[in-house]
């Protein structure tokens, strides 16, 4: 029994990763033809019934370009570090929970928080191993800022954990059945998405690929391979934060339609805000993110603790 129950669990993993790499694929489509829209031009439409075959087209060109390499690169890890920026964000779509359950567990928050710092390490070894002056300012920009952000950002999340008492991401289900969290705490929610922005290296917070000063930042020396596998781990996370927001405070209901198309929504305001919003300042994203977001999330952690401690006292 034990045996068929691995192999189910990983084929469930299998055709989770697949689809979320067909997701990716049709995320980057959307992002292009939106942009098109925004810039009033029409974006991809030729390759395909309305460009829908471009993404694949581009995925076969970029996997079959020359791989080409910097002469003074620490070449082991050069090769390595997208590897592992894409094996730690699909890694990261494990923790989701699925009605088959597959791998959701207890601490499946707790995984979350893990995972996603380690692809600090993935950027910062891109960045040193190229030995290149504007990938490595490209990396310790990115690892600055994420570092920083990754602060607001647990705090903010355990301001949602203290109303559900658990690191299970099913629980956020149980707990939104009435009322949405984004009603209860609408502030804590828009630092999220904010905070998510620029954890997840996205417009108006790209200062990693900052390209007037930095030519693309951490990747600049990657092509063909290197460079698809770093583009699918960022998009992957992209989705993934979508699909964390709809948990965290738009009632994720895996049983519903509804929930998938608040995915896509969210995903939707990712690509508006890059196709709307001028590049931010470098200084004032420190500032934001010390000043601004910790203060206002530990105040409201203590808030929320506080209310919880009343809650449970009233059901005690």
């Amino acid at each position: 029994m034990m045996v068929k129950d691995i192999i189910l669990m990983f084929l469930s993993s299998l055709i989770l990763l697949v689809c979320v790499l067909i997701g990716v694929a049709f995320l980057t489509l959307m992002e292009r033809k939106v942009l098109g829209y925004i810039h009033i031009r029409k974006g991809p439409n030729k390759v395909g019934f309305i460009g829908m075959l471009q993404p694949f087209s581009d995925a076969i060109k970029l996997f079959t370009k020359e791989q080409t390499f910097p002469y003074m690169a620490n070449l082991g890890l050069y090769y390595i570090s997208p590897v592992m920026n894409l094996f730690l964000a699909l890694l990261l779509w494990m923790c989701m929970p699925f009605f088959s359950i597959n791998l959701n567990f207890n601490l499946s928050i707790l995984f979350f928080l893990s995972i996603s710092s380690l692809g600090v390490y993935t950027v910062m070894m891109a960045g040193w191993s190229s030995n290149s002056n504007y990938a490595m300012l490209g990396s310790m920009r990115a690892v600055a800022q994420t570092i920083s952000y990754e602060v607001s950002l647990v705090l903010i999340l355990l301001s949602y954990l203290f109303l559900i008492l658990s690191f299970d991401i099913f629980s956020l289900m149980k707990y939104q059945e009435y009322i949405w969290f984004i009603f209860l705490m609408l502030p804590l929610s828009i630092m999220w998405l904010v905070s998510s922005l620029a954890e997840t290296n996205r417009s108006p917070f790209d200062f990693a690929e900052g390209e007037s000063e930095l030519v693309s930042g951490f990747n600049v020396e990657y092509s063909s391979g290197g460079f698809a596998m770093i583009f699918l781990a960022e998009y992957a996370s992209i989705l993934f934060m979508s699909m964390a927001c709809s948990m965290l405070f738009l009632g994720g209901n895996l049983n519903s339609f509804l929930f998938f198309l608040k995915v896509v929504l969210v995903s939707f305001f990712w690509v508006w805000v890059r196709g709307t919003l001028p590049r931010y300042r470098y200084d004032k994203l420190m500032y934001l993110a010390w000043k601004s977001y910790l203060p206002v999330s530990l105040n409201f952690l203590m808030f929320y603790f506080g209310l919880s401690l009343i809650v449970m006292s009233y059901s005690l």
